[in-house]
Parts: structure tokens; C-alpha cells; sequence
């Protein structure tokens, strides 16, 4: 047996250099970029470490993002402000149900100066897309997203069309209020690598929220973290990181253990080994490694997992009658899956 353990303990390797000149960004590594980030985005928001973690492990491994959380915690200026610290264009998209796919991904017009048709590139064309409230636009619209997601890139009138690298979809829903919105579509599920579970601040940051906001004013500028090339680079690295054989034994066995689940209707796709590789491997990276070990992949199981797991409806009723939520009850089940399934050693 191959002992993931034994390779890869130094630190990830320098990085080649990056052209930033003039842009004022330090050459920073991929953990120096997380702590920089971090703490430019904790000078706006409060109770957003873990996120960020999560946010640029995403980015980094070329993902999507889910976040789900109740009105007037700062979905929004999250995302904008982590857009902003890496330097990356962003767009934000309020779903509503009168949206139509052109809204999204943009149309072919006439131009009336040449007399000739071209394309007007729709807000997807971005590296950071906000899609809020995604789930107040029907699946028509949607499914606009499913292309740009898995492919990168849009089609309109049979011409396919590149977006800007590196490209991350973060999409909101209010996990309450469901009158007039439209369930995600699986196949739409599947292709989020992450579903983050927002609660509200406890007392003593919400405390602070309020002191911090009672004289609100312009925020003074500050010099991005990194830049598109540097995120590349470090995409890279990801890239590179090692995944052993008893690795992907172990992400495998995870997956296909939520299929055998008996209070499961409907399991994780292959698809999904293949992201939680992937959200590892960034996790090892960002830990100062460049090879994946286990916990690892524990680390960040619960959110590859949990949009991806259908549940019984019986369970989920019979979970209420306990007072348990849909969230509480899938992080038991997972739980459960991750202490069952063996470890590698």
C-alpha cells in the first residue's frame, strides 16, 4: 500500500515568477495570498474566516460555488470584496423570474454603424459572477449557467465564446423563503463544487458588526492580493499536487458509500470524486503541502457532499418531528459515512 503520508511533507515548491510590475501586488505564495486575503477581507466583514478558506480553495481548483444563507448577512459584499482583493472583474447577475438566457449570456445585434451583426457579451463575462438569488429564475435560465460552468465558455448563434480566466460562479439562495422560486435543477447541483452553509453571527460579532457599521463611510483603498496571472500560477501548483493511489481509493469509497446509504434516494455522481479530488488537492496545497493526505480530503467532504446527497422524505419528516433541520440531519449522515469508510495509513 502506497503511503501518502511518506511523500510530499516538505512545502510546496517557489512558485515562477509572475509579471505584476506596476500593479503593486507582492509575489506572493498561495498561503500568503489565503492570509492577505483573509485579513482584507476581515478589515470589511466579520465571521467570514472559514469562507474565505473555502471561497479560494474553490478558485484555485477551478470551481463553482452555493452560498445559502438567510437575507442580510453580507452575501453580497463578501463576494464583492474578494473579487476586488484578487484583482478579478466582477459582475453581479439578481436573478428574477422574468429573466430570460440572453440576460445572462449575452445576444447577437445589429450594428447599426457597420451594418453587420455581432455579439454583445451578457454579464457572464466575468472572472467573479454573482449569481443571487438563483433560484428565483426558472430552469430555463438556469441551465444559461451550465455551459459557461463546465466548459468556460458561452454559445450564442452557434459561435462558441471564451470567458475570462480564471471564471468562478457564485450563486445565492435564501434557504427560507421558497414561494415563488425554482428548485436547482441536479444536473446544476452537480456541477457546484461547494454548497456553504451560512448561520448568522453569533452575539459578540454581531456586536461588532453594528460598532463597525454605525458610521458608515468610504472604504479607504487598499492594493490587491494577487492578480489573474498569480492565481493561475497557483492553479498550477494545485495541479501539480500528489494524489496517491490509496488517495483516490479513499475518495472513491466516499462517493460510492453515499449510494449504499439506505437513508439516501439518490447518491453523488462520479463527478463528484472528481471535484472532491480536486478541493483537496487545494487544501493541501494551502496547508503547505504538495501531496493530499486524508484528512484532507475530510476537511472539505461536508461541502462537496452535502448538495449532492438526496434524502429520503420520510427521514427528512420524521428529522423535523426531532426538531433537526435538512443541514443537521445530512452533516450526521456524512459524519457517520466518514467514520465508516476506512482510512488510509
Amino acid at each position: 500500500m502506497n503511503d501518502s503520508r511518506e511523500v510530499g511533507r516538505s512545502r510546496p515548491a517557489p512558485l515562477a515568477a509572475v509579471d505584476v510590475a506596476g500593479l503593486g501586488i507582492a509575489e506572493l505564495g498561495p498561503e500568503e495570498v489565503l492570509a492577505a486575503l483573509g485579513e482584507r477581507v476581515g478589515t470589511d466583514l466579520i465571521g467570514y474566516e472559514r469562507v474565505v478558506r473555502l471561497l479560494y480553495i474553490a478558485l484555485l481548483g477551478r470551481g463553482h460555488v452555493l452560498l445559502e444563507g438567510a437575507p442580510g448577512i453580507a452575501k453580497t459584499m463578501f463576494v464583492r470584496t474578494f473579487a476586488t482583493a484578487l484583482r478579478l472583474s466582477f459582475k453581479r447577475i439578481q436573478f428574477t423570474p422574468d429573466m430570460l438566457p440572453s440576460d445572462i449570456i449575452g445576444t447577437v445585434v445589429l450594428n447599426p454603424a457597420s451594418q453587420e451583426f455581432e455579439f454583445r457579451p451578457g454579464p457572464v463575462f466575468a472572472q467573479v459572477l454573482l449569481a443571487d438569488e438563483i433560484n428565483r429564475a426558472p430552469p430555463k435560465v438556469q441551465s444559461a449557467l451550465l455551459e459557461a460552468m463546465q466548459e468556460h465558455q458561452v454559445t450564442s448563434d452557434g459561435v462558441a465564446y471564451p470567458l475570462p480566466q480564471p471564471f468562478i460562479v457564485i450563486a445565492t439562495q435564501n434557504p427560507v423563503e421558497q414561494e415563488g422560486t425554482y428548485p436547482l435543477p441536479e444536473a446544476e447541483l452537480d456541477r457546484l463544487l461547494f454548497r456553504l452553509l451560512l448561520d448568522y453571527p453569533s452575539e459578540g460579532q454581531e456586536r461588532a458588526i453594528v460598532r463597525r457599521h454605525e458610521r458608515p463611510s468610504a472604504p479607504p483603498p487598499s492594493t490587491p492580493v494577487a492578480d489573474a496571472a498569480r492565481l493561475a500560477a497557483h492553479q498550477r501548483a494545485v495541479d501539480a499536487v500528489f494524489l496517491s493511489d490509496d488517495l483516490v481509493g479513499y475518495i472513491t469509497a466516499l462517493v460510492r458509500a453515499t449510494r449504499e446509504e439506505p437513508r439516501v434516494v439518490l447518491g453523488a455522481s462520479p463527478r463528484c470524486g472528481v471535484q472532491l479530488a480536486r478541493a483537496a488537492k487545494a487544501q493541501a496545497l494551502l496547508s503547505g503541502r504538495t501531496s493530499v493526505y486524508p484528512e484532507d480530503v475530510q476537511e472539505v467532504a461536508f461541502e462537496v457532499l452535502n448538495h449532492r446527497l438526496t434524502l429520503r422524505p420520510s427521514l427528512v419528516t420524521e428529522a423535523y418531528g426531532r426538531g433537526v433541520g435538512p443541514a443537521a440531519l445530512l452533516h450526521e449522515i456524512l459524519t457517520e459515512l466518514l467514520e465508516r469508510v476506512p482510512v488510509p495509513r
